[in-house]
């Protein structure tokens, strides 16, 4: 979820209490929003991979199922831009590589949601969580992905090349 850039910085210091009421109050609205104008929305998902592992996560708004990092683009943004600097926002991780898996369109919440979604191979990486918009991130074998999935998660993992 995007928050105008002024905005962002004061909300990056209230505490993680507020700042995931604010995350809470900000979904509700857009859901109505979605309900009386039906828009096209764009965003992106990222499976970032570290070997047969999968980075999942929990946001602190909206549903709460393991779901792979993202969020909206920016009017003007292109949608690896948005992948980079969601995963800098959400994970603290500067990532330069992506590889694009595709784009799906699932209609959801009255809306035409346009999901852009990349991929990329890290190594080790050190995360620092947004702990006012992810509860939490763990990263879990391919093959042993928990209950509870998100609704794009297995639609856009089924896209990556097999594991060797």
């Amino acid at each position: 979820m995007e928050l105008p850039s002024s905005l962002g910085r004061l909300a990056a210091e209230l505490p993680v209490p507020v700042r995931r009421l604010g995350y809470r109050w900000a979904y509700t609205g857009l859901r109505v929003y979605w309900f009386f104008r039906r828009p096209d929305t764009s965003g992106v998902k990222c499976v970032l991979t570290d070997g047969d592992r999968i980075l999942l996560v929990r946001h602190s708004y909206g549903p709460r199922g393991w779901d792979l990092p993202g969020g909206s683009i920016r009017p003007g943004e292109a949608p690896v831009d948005a992948a980079r600097r969601e995963m800098n926002e959400e994970l603290g991780i500067a990532i330069h590589d992506f590889g694009r898996l595709g784009e799906i369109v699932v209609h959801d919440e009255h809306r035409e949601d346009h999901v852009h979604c990349f991929s990329a191979e890290l190594r080790a990486p050190r995360l620092t969580i947004d702990h006012g918009e992810l509860v939490t991130a763990d990263w879990f074998p391919r093959r042993e992905l928990p209950s509870g999935l998100g609704r794009y998660v297995q639609t856009i993992i089924a896209t990556l090349p097999p594991v060797g």
